[in-house]
Formats: structure tokens, sequence, C-alpha cells
């Protein structure tokens, strides 16, 4: 597991990827790392490392893939909830849900800058 607690550490954590001989990365979850996805989408391609995502905005901003629910549905399923709670319903009594949409997204342009596809 590779560690960045900050945009100092994002070239580390790639180089040290690349000295462990990793396959590819798996990039966390995280509000911070969500909000730099073009940052880290250049510095895998940079570096050459496989990369995956949960939300297609690191796709988008040129990374290998995503794989996760739909950012659109998820903001869905939270209005919902909140709209049902100002109605007056009380949160204890709503059920869970999660979304049911789930996306894989590839980039083939970086796929092949990658020589993961032909």
């Amino acid at each position: 597991m590779l560690n960045a607690d900050s945009e100092r550490d994002f070239d580390a954590a790639f180089t040290s990827a690349l000295q462990l001989r990793a396959g590819g990365l798996v990039i966390g979850n995280d509000p911070f790392f969500i909000s730099r996805s073009e940052q880290l989408a250049a510095l895998a391609l940079h570096h050459a490392v496989p990369t995956i995502f949960q939300f297609r905005t690191f796709v988008a901003a040129g990374g290998l893939m995503s794989y996760g629910g739909n950012l659109t549905d998820l903001y869905r399923l939270a209005g919902v909830y909140t709209g049902r709670i100002l109605k007056g319903e009380k949160p204890a009594d709503l059920p869970v849900q999660q979304s049911t949409k789930v996306e894989l997204i590839l980039n083939l342009k970086t796929a092949k800058a990658l020589r993961v596809s032909s």
C-alpha cells in the first residue's frame, strides 16, 4: 500500500510503485483524490503505470480506467433522501440504499499509450 497525504507525495508514490514493479495502482476513494483526478491521471500516464479509480472523471482526465457507481446517480439518491427528510420523514426510518448502476469505463487512447491494448 502506497500512501499520499499531500500533492507533494504523488510523484513519490508513483515512483515507489515503479520500484516495487507494481503491475498497476488502485487509487482509493477519497475526496482528496477525487478533486485531483487530472493530476493523478497525468502522473499515471507520465510514469506509465496502469491505474484505476472509482469515478469516470479520472478517465475523462486521461486515466486508464474507472469502476464504480455513477456519480450522478449517487447525488440523485442523496437528493431523494434529503427531500424525504425535508417532507418530515425521520432519517432513522429511511432504508439504506446504494447505487445499482456500476460503470466500467476504459480510456482506449491511454490504454494504447501504456501498451495494454492492441
